[in-house]
This record gives structure tokens, C-alpha cells and sequence, in this order.
């Protein structure tokens, strides 16, 4: 048995998606967090399947995750919905209850927030309610899994009896007769591709193109459609679409006035309004925010995370030393202890050290996310993103690019217009990604100790510029027009959840150990075998001498006008292809140190100008191979992805060229 779990943004969707299954799906206050379909098993019912869907307003393909919900209940045939309602705003989330009810599929409505709508002296007569809409309605409060297991047992008992709504229409006048015409005229078509005849209709009245094709309709049967439209029209003064959402909403407040006591302004929504007089205000918004992240820096690379990170180090030393003393002692052929100890120990223990600040940027980051405050930093954006041609909405996927760029490009599918979307995509790894912490963190400790965070803040704001500086470039030559207009859904201030924060957390440490355990630990492997032996396959007492030396200095003359034109350094650029914490696991290896050395052994490399230059090339250029990837996937082609990495690395290439030569010029 499959069941869709449909709604609005932000209605609490994945919330009850983890009730339901108690599956560890991140939960974010601000719409877009889900972006495809996610799959779960009901608990103790392993043989019934849950489908979280993104969250939409409408049925009508405006947007991909339009598209993915319209084409898993078409075409996936679902044994019944779970369309989740917000409760507190329930006017607007009954639009797209209305559309469902057209799909003739079985549904439950699942009424969220109860709970809120209680506290503030508000109620629902749920008999009355479900008498008019024709399906079963449940009340529930998703976060403290109140009436979850009702809904659970109703929408099996619904599904099981396959008991479609009983009423689906909802409309009167000239919008009635219009629909049940062409009703009439395309029910075998519909028939044909197994989509009830009125939901056709209605689209066909909405001017719903994907509709119309996939019902072939002769040259007469459009003319019919048309005609009967125009009359529509010309009888109510109004377009088609107006017509239809008029319909609608009179059904709804019809409804509403019959059945739901008023509550009044909620707590939640007054302490919301207070607050943004101040956090959204229009000249102390961005100030604001500006403050609140050079906090959140200051903390993890000045104070928490760095402290973390150093104690780690001491223990990740102490166990490399252990290891050592046991191998030695043991007589080991000396080869296997250097790949064990020069190789894993020293690559791998490099990049583990900063899992800390990694979890505590994360921390802070899934805190201003769950609060609800992201969302309104997106809506603060959208001037100045419209000013290089993207809307407020670009802001989330770029913000989700500080911590990884893969997610942050899929999650571009959430964005209606294919401009913006292809845009956005290629602005992304702009973004400085949490996989440069480890580059960021060991550099600043070598040669910036007493400035680390400002460091970090202005590298930050490097990538951000160059993000910009490109949109500019883009938006006069390949990307004209402007953006699409931007709507967000506010949601209130909310207390962050622990489970929630933990739960991302989780993740972000899961994925930075995962590929510290398997792509950087085979990387710094092949780096120690190239480092440790010649072409000849012979070790080599001196690593000039060896395979990967030979293929630094191929490559080591394009970055010499840069200032590190060494083997080494070169080197270290190359393997961070694969993931960009393979840089400081592979300048481990190279120069035989361990963790906590590493920032002395990188003063023999460079200078502090030519490592502000490093920094600057490595926060620019290509993003990992998972992210081109990524690219490649959602621009549908290879020729996009190759374009992201020449462009990146001639970024990368020109930036650093000009800073190196501006830091010469004022040190000179």
C-alpha cells in the first residue's frame, strides 16, 4: 500500500512525515526543505509506504516540485492522501485540499497545530467540517504526535475500502456548467490516460498546457474548450483563472464561517510581528543579520570550535603516537608503517580534526533555521538579489551552499523559473561550502592566529562578491530578462526543536566522516604511494624524487604567477577535485607531519601573502566532483558541468593573480 502525503509549505509535512515513520528527515522552518519525494514505512506497518512530497500551494506545474507532487498522484496511482492542513491558516491550505478532492484518489485530511488553534480560543467543528468536504478529518498536532496514531488507523481503514471523497463538486453558475461541458466532451480521454474527467476539465478551464497535450484533443475539441471558456468569461466579467480561485474560495469561506470559531491573534504571530519590526526593519535588517554571522563566526572559529578542535587534535596525536610505538615495537616492514602512519594517519587525522567546528557552525546555522529567521533573511534579499537578476528565492539554495553545494544545487528545483533555477545553479559554488573549513582553519592558525575569525569572515565575503560580480556578468549576457516575482510564506517565530538541531547536526558530521572515512582516505592512500615511490616503482629516499613530485612540477608553472608555484602546493589543489578537505590531508602527507605540526610545517611552503593567495584560489575554484555532478544533473548536460569548471578555476586562476600582485605591490 502507498500513501502521498500532500501540502502546503510549511504546514509541518515532514513533521508528521517522521511521526508516521519515524524516519530522521531534517526538519526546516522555512519552505523548500523538502525538495524531492522521501519514502518511509508506517511504523508497525511494514508493508504500507509513506511518500513525503514537496511541499505546493497549487496543482498547475508552475514550479519542478509542482511538477513532482502533480506527477506522483497522476501517474503513481496512491491507495489514499494524507493531505496535512495548518489548522492556524487554514483558508489558504483548503485551496489545494480542493484540487485533491478532484483527483477522486481517497484522502484524509489531517488537521495540524490543533493544539495552537486550542490555546488561542479557536475550534473546529470537525463533524460539520468532513460532512461538507466528503472526506474524513482528523485532528492532530504533529509535533507533540497527538491524534497521530487516529490518523494513521483512519486513512488505512480508507485506503483498505478505497472510499474516494463523496463530494467533489463544489462549484455553481457559469463556472458549474463550464467544467461539467467539458466534462463531457474529454471523458474519454481522460478515460485513456486514467485521470478523472472533472479534474480534466478544470484544468483545461485553468489553460493548464501539460493537460491539454496529454489529452490530445483534436483541432475541433480546442475549439469547443475555447468557446465554452470565453462564454465563462464573458458571463462573470473575469479570466478563467480568477474565476476558478473565486469558486473556490466562496466554497471555503463558506465553509469557514459554518464551521470554524474565530481564534484570536495568536501569541506566536504578535511575538512574531513585534520581532520584525526590528530583524526585517528596512535599515536594520542587514546589519543585523551581518552582526548575528560574525557572532556565529567569531564562536566557531575563535572560541568554541577552535578549543574543540584543538583538544581533538591532542587526542588524534596521541593515538597516531600510540600507534607508532606499536608498530615499531612490533618490527613492522617499515613501508607498511609509513602508509599507515605518513599515510592514513597523517591524512585522515588532518581533516577529522575539525569535526568540531564543523558541528558547531552547524549548530547555530539549524538554529536560525528552525527559528523561523531564515526565512525572513531570504525576504530581506530579495532587493538586492533582484539587482543581479535573481529573486529572495535564490537565497535559500545559496545559503544551503555554505554547507554543502550538492544539496544547495538540487534543491534549485524549487524555484518556478527556469532562468532563475539555471542561474542560481551556477552561482552556487560561489558559496564557500563547509568542506573548506579544514583549508580555512589550518591556514588562519599558521599565519593569521590573532586574526582568524576576520579571516574567515573576509573569505566569506570574497565568494559572496565573486557570486555577485558573476550574476551581474550573467544577467547582461546569457541570462536577460528579470527574475521571477518573489512570494515566501513567513512562518512564525518558533523555539528550535532539539531533536531537529540534533538531527541536522547529525548529518553534516555523518557526511564529513563518511567521506573522510572513504574519498579522503583512499586519496591520501594514493597520494602517500606516489609520494613514497619513483616511476620505477622503488622507494625513494627523498620525496622530490618520487611519481607525484614529477606530476607537481607538470602542473606546478600554472600557479606560479601566483606565488606557490611549488610541487607540493600544486598538488594539494588537484586532489581537492574529489573533495576539497583532501588540500589539507594531502599537505600532511606531503610534508610528513602530523596534525598538530601541520600549521608550522606549511610556513616552509608559504608566505602570509602567497597563503592568503592559496586561500583565495581555493575558495573559488571548481567545487568537488559530487557537486559537478550535481551540475550535470540538473542542467541535463556535461557541456554545463565542464563550463562550471573552467569558468570556477579561471575565477579562481584571476583573483588570486590580482591579490597576489596587490599584496606585492603594497608589501613592496
Amino acid at each position: 500500500m502507498i500513501l502521498g502525503l500532500a501540502g502546503n509549505q510549511n504546514c509541518g509535512k515532514t513533521t508528521l512525515f517522521n511521526q508516521l515513520t519515524g524516519s530522521n528527515q531534517h526538519v526546516g522552518n522555512f519552505p523548500g526543505v523538502t525538495v524531492a519525494r522521501k519514502d518511509g514505512q508506517i511504523r508497525g506497518h511494514k508493508d504500507v509506504t509513506v511518500v513525503d512530497l514537496p511541499g505546493i500551494y497549487s496543482l498547475s506545474p508552475y514550479s519542478n516540485e509542482e511538477i513532482v507532487t502533480r506527477d506522483f498522484l497522476l501517474n503513481n496511482n496512491p491507495d489514499a492522501i494524507i493531505n496535512i492542513v495548518d489548522a492556524t491558516n487554514i483558508e489558504r491550505n483548503l485551496y489545494l485540499s480542493m484540487q485533491l478532492i478532484e483527483l477522486d484518489i481517497p484522502m484524509v485530511i489531517a488537521l495540524n497545530m490543533m493544539d495552537e488553534v486550542r490555546a488561542n480560543g479557536g475550534t473546529i467543528k470537525i463533524k460539520e467540517f468532513q460532512k461538507q468536504l466528503g472526506v474524513p478529518v482528523i485532528p492532530i498536532s504533529a509535533s507533540k504526535n497527538e491524534g497521530v496514531e487516529e490518523l494513521i488507523d483512519t486513512v488505512l481503514e480508507v485506503a483498505e475500502a478505497k472510499r474516494a471523497p463523496r463530494r467533489q463538486d463544489f462549484c455553481s453558475g457559469a463556472v458549474h456548467r463550464t467544467i461539467h461541458s467539458i466534462a463531457h466532451m474529454v471523458e474519454d480521454h481522460a478515460q485513456r490516460i486514467k485521470v478523472p474527467p472533472r479534474f480534466a476539465a478544470t484544468k483545461l478551464v485553468e489553460g493548464d498546457e501539460p493537460m491539454r497535450k496529454a489529452l490530445r484533443l483534436s483541432e475541433n475539441e480546442i475549439d469547443m474548450v475555447m468557446h465554452d471558456v470565453t462564454e465563462m468569461e464573458r458571463e462573470l466579467g473575469t479570466d478563467r483563472e480568477a474565476a476558478l480561485a473565486d469558486m473556490r474560495y466562496s466554497f471555503i469561506e463558506s465553509l469557514c464561517a459554518s464551521t470554524v470559531v474565530k481564534m484570536g491573534e495568536s501569541r506566536e504571530h504578535r511575538r512574531s510581528v513585534a520581532i520584525d519590526r526590528v530583524l526585517t526593519g528596512k535599515y536594520l535588517a542587514i546589519p543585523i543579520f551581518l552582526l548575528i554571522m560574525m557572532l556565529i563566526f567569531w564562536l566557531t572559529f575563535g572560541v568554541i570550535g577552535t578549543a574543540l578542535s584543538d583538544l581533538l587534535s591532542l587526542g588524534i596525536t596521541a593515538v597516531t603516537d600510540a600507534a607508532d610505538a606499536g608498530l615499531t615495537a612490533y618490527g613492522i616492514n617499515p613501508i607498511v608503517k609509513s602508509l599507515v602512519i605518513d599515510g592514513v594517519f597523517a591524512g585522515v587525522g588532518s581533516v577529522l580534526q575539525f569535526l568540531p567546528i564543523i558541528v558547531v557552525l552547524f549548530f547555530f546555522l539549524s538554529i536560525l533555521e528552525d527559528s523561523g529567521y531564515m526565512a525572513r533573511v531570504a525576504f530581506v534579499m530579495d532587493k538586492l538579489l533582484r539587482r543581479i537578476g535573481l529573486s529572495g528565492r535564490s537565497f535559500v539554495p545559496m545559503l544551503i551552499g555554505f554547507g554543502c553545494s550538492v544539496p544547495a544545487i538540487m534543491s534549485t528545483r524549487t524555484l518556478s523559473s527556469e532562468r532563475d533555477r539555471k542561474m542560481t545553479i551556477l552561482l552556487t559554488p560561489f558559496m564557500s561550502c563547509s568542506a573548506k573549513l579544514p583549508i580555512y582553519a589550518v591556514f588562519t592558525a599558521a599565519f593569521f592566529p590573532k586574526h582568524a575569525a576576520l579571516v574567515m569572515i573576509l573569505l566569506y565575503v570574497m565568494g559572496i562578491l565573486m557570486g555577485v560580480g558573476s550574476g551581474l556578468l550573467m544577467r547582461g549576457t546569457v541570462f536577460h530578462g528579470n527574475p521571477v516575482p518573489f512570494v515566501m510564506e513567513l512562518p512564525n517565530y518558533r523555539m528550535p526543536s532539539a531533536k531537529s538541531v540534533l538531527l541536522l547536526i547529525w548529518d553534516k558530521a555523518r557526511d564529513f566522516l563518511v567521506r573522510a572515512f572513504t574519498v579522503i582516505f583512499v586519496a591520501t592512500i594514493i597520494i602517500w604511494f606516489l609520494q613514497t615511490f619513483d616511476t620505477r616503482f622503488n622507494p625513494v629516499s627523498s620525496g622530490s624524487d618520487s611519481m607525484l613530485a614529477m606530476i607537481g612540477r607538470w602542473i606546478a608553472p600554472i600557479f606560479a604567477p601566483l606565488g606557490f608555484g611549488d610541487w607540493m602546493s600544486s598538488t594539494a589543489l588537484i586532489t581537492g577535485f574529489t573533495a576539497k578537505e583532501a588540500v589539507i590531508s594531502t599537505l600532511a602527507v606531503l610534508t610528513g607531519t602530523d596534525v598538530s605540526n601541520l600549521p608550522q610545517a606549511l610556513s616552509t611552503l608559504f608566505t602570509p601573502l602567497t597563503a592568503f593567495t592559496f586561500l583565495t584560489f581555493t575558495l573559488l575554484y571548481t567545487p568537488c566532483i559530487a557537486a559537478v555532478n550535481a551540475v550535470r544533473q540538473e542542467m541535463g548536460s556535461v557541456r554545463s558541468a565542464v563550463g562550471v569548471v573552467f569558468y570556477q578555476c579561471g575565477v579562481a586562476w584571476i583573483a588570486a593573480f590580482l591579490v597576489y600582485q596587490a599584496g606585492r605591490l603594497v608589501a613592496g
